[in-house]
């Protein structure tokens, strides 16, 4: 109490409705005024609870296998009443199960009052999964959709002879043993509570004997069921990683010495099946190096780094690295120290060196020039001795071409960070791509070239897509233009990637094609040359070569063609133009009409029927031009002399 009145109350205004709910309601011996809440919660909502009240067992597995012995639905969900849920919740759980078939289905999980809750396996849905090639593993509370059938079928419960750790033994043997797990990340389920008097039996329950009660269960249950191999290497590295640690830092040094020994030969003993060298790489530095101590049973070295571990989470600086022949060393305790020896593949971080970036300019030019500016660096590697390249690598081929950067300096860069251990200053590059040249001097073929930076810093070399981290003015929108390389017209397009946002170029209209750039909004005479044309549209390409973009017109032998270039309409948005077409300078005929830039064209639509013609005088002689009826759906214009016999004929009056 209180938190026992909202956890039922979330349950009962659960959106799935009361009429597919059981509410099983097991009171393990509560002293608080539970008992007399459930009743009164019992008429609240009638027929939805069944109350089961039994002698305090100790720990919450009896109360969740009792309540498991009565369910009858085909789904279970077991809920803490410490916790609540959503409103939705339920309703979108066992959809998720329903639609993909899934045995087990996790909601995502909030923390409420300062609890943290698991986030790494919600970071987005998964209809259909496994504990293999997700990161279920890592949650592994009993707050989750079970489909009853498999835990009937596997006799799945609690065990009743552990205190904490109960719920990592049933959720285990579920996720191996279900069809398939999904995931609902896109709605808040549970709300883990932390009470305000810290009442959550994980937290009343100290001591590394506890933990490590359970901990060579979960390694069995492991080894039982999941071949040797990938699977169960990343199964185990749950195990190694967040178990290990809590056993040292929350248990194990505040036991006195005596203890201490011997829970650190059991954790050693207990992860040994677990540990092999090929599983360094999947593995933190630190990580290593606290597992070479438990494994060497080093005791005093543990005590010390996991005073080393609780300084680091406070500070706000990374720890400096021993950079050397191409490697990088975190500067954890006893590095390289003859009285404590530790091998250095325990404290090499190379692998896990992450390269920094920020683009301040990425310009496109209509030269066919593409202009970045920014910078990059590694992470705790110093830019005193640095080299960067660009690097444009063709998505599907992989072929690849590096270009060189200009350096620039970026003094303070580095001090707001890491407390300002670590300095950047020469982090700047700025760089021009020539797609005329860009390929060893050749032009860039067509392709998605993605743009990356390699820098290379004390020895050390990192590539990263750039992009992701830009300046505010920098527009990572798609912006297309047709540029001249060697005579011909080529479409060109910098855009960002989603949902990273890095930059790509896009050579040859593989994702970004020209014509739906191009528009024709309206054809008629001209109100001030009565005898021209004019023809208004839009270009939305961010770019095209001068006097490039014109109508052509063809006459219907096909041998005469004539192009008029469009004109920008000033301070006109959306890029708007105008073309006028001088009617009497055209030949006899039929004329057809095209929008025509470069290689790219599009048909002129068909012009008005009632448009009227436009005369004039060629040689003292009449002409004319008119739509011509029934084109086709095409542009079509008739210029022609007036035959004066007609003319006439056509003034007399009929009698």
């Amino acid at each position: 109490m209180p938190y026992l009145t909202r956890c039922i109350t979330s349950v009962a205004e659960q959106t799935i409705g009361r009429d597919r709910l059981e509410v099983i309601v097991v009171n393990d011996g509560s002293t608080d005024g539970t008992a007399a809440e459930l009743e009164r919660l019992s008429g609240v909502y009638p027929g939805l609870l069944r109350v089961i009240h039994q002698e305090n067992s100790g720990g919450p597995s009896a109360p969740r296998n009792v309540g498991l012995e009565h369910a009858r639905g085909e789904f279970v969900f077991f809920l803490d009443a410490d916790d609540h849920l959503g409103p939705e919740a339920l309703e979108r759980m066992v959809r998720m199960a329903e639609d993909n078939g899934t045995d087990v289905v996790l909601g995502k999980m909030v923390g409420v009052g300062g609890r943290g809750a698991p986030t790494s396996m919600f970071k987005r849905n998964q209809p259909r999964t496994d504990v293999f090639s997700s990161r279920v593993y890592w949650t592994l509370n009993p707050m989750k959709l079970f489909r009853r059938e498999l835990l009937e079928r596997h006799r799945l419960r609690f065990p009743t002879d552990l205190a904490i750790g109960e719920d990592q033994l049933f959720v285990g043997a579920a996720y191996l043993h279900a069809s398939g797990i999904s995931v609902v990340a896109d709605y808040d389920c549970l709300f883990w509570v932390l009470r305000e008097d810290e009442g959550n039996i994980t937290r009343r329950l100290k001591g590394s004997e506890l933990r490590l009660r359970f901990l060579p269960r979960m390694v069995d249950l492991i080894l039982e069921n999941v071949p040797p191999g990938p699977g169960r290497d990343h199964l185990a590295h749950r195990h190694l990683t967040v178990e290990v640690q809590q056993v040292l830092a929350d248990q194990l040094v505040f036991e006195p010495r005596q203890t201490q020994e011997k829970m650190l030969a059991q954790l050693a003993e207990a992860i040994e099946p677990l540990w092999h060298d090929g599983m360094n790489d999947r593995l933190s530095a630190m990580a290593r190096l606290r597992l070479h101590l438990v494994r060497n049973r080093m005791l005093d070295e543990l005590l010390e780094l996991v005073e080393f571990e609780k300084d680091l989470a406070r500070s706000k600086a990374a720890t400096p690295l021993l950079v050397e022949a191409g490697r990088a060393y975190a500067r954890y305790p006893f590095l390289r120290d003859p009285a404590h020896p530790v091998p250095d593949p325990c404290y090499d971080v190379t692998a896990q060196l992450r390269p920094r970036h920020h683009v301040a300019r990425a310009e496109l030019h209509g030269t066919g020039t593409l202009r970045l500016a920014g910078h990059a660096y590694i992470h705790r590697v110093e830019t005193h001795d640095v080299t960067t390249e660009l690097v444009l690598r063709e998505r599907d081929s992989k072929a690849e071409y590096r270009l060189p950067v200009t350096h620039t300096a970026t003094p303070g860069l580095g001090a707001a960070e890491d407390e300002g251990r670590f300095a950047y200053e020469l982090a700047g590059f700025e760089a021009a791509v020539d797609i005329a040249t860009a390929a060893d001097g050749k032009p860039l073929p067509d392709g998605l070239w993605d743009v990356s930076l390699a820098v290379w810093a004390q020895g050390l070399t990192k590539e990263v897509r750039i992009g992701s981290k830009r300046a505010a003015d920098v527009s990572g929108a798609a912006s297309t233009q047709v540029i001249e390389v060697g005579g011909t017209s080529r479409a060109v397009t910098l855009y960002t990637t989603k949902p990273y946002g890095n930059f790509t170029l896009d050579l040859g209209e593989r994702k970004h094609e020209v014509l739906p750039h191009l528009g024709v909004r309206d054809i008629r005479w001209a109100a001030d040359t009565p005898t021209e044309l004019e023809v208004s549209g839009r270009c939305t390409l961010a770019g095209y070569p001068d006097g490039a973009l014109v109508v052509e017109l063809t006459d219907g032998t096909g041998d005469t063609a004539v192009a008029f270039p469009a004109q920008r309409v000033p301070a006109a948005p959306d890029g708007e133009f105008v073309v006028r077409l001088p009617v009497p300078a055209l030949p006899a005929g039929v004329w057809g009409a095209e929008l025509r830039l470069g290689q790219w064209s599009l048909p002129l639509p068909p012009l008005d029927p009632r448009l009227a013609p436009a005369k004039w005088r060629r040689r003292g002689l009449p002409w004319y031009a008119k739509p011509v009826p029934d084109s086709g759906g095409r542009f079509a214009l008739r210029v022609a002399r007036t035959e004066m016999v007609k003319a006439l004929l056509g003034r007399l009056p009929l009698r």
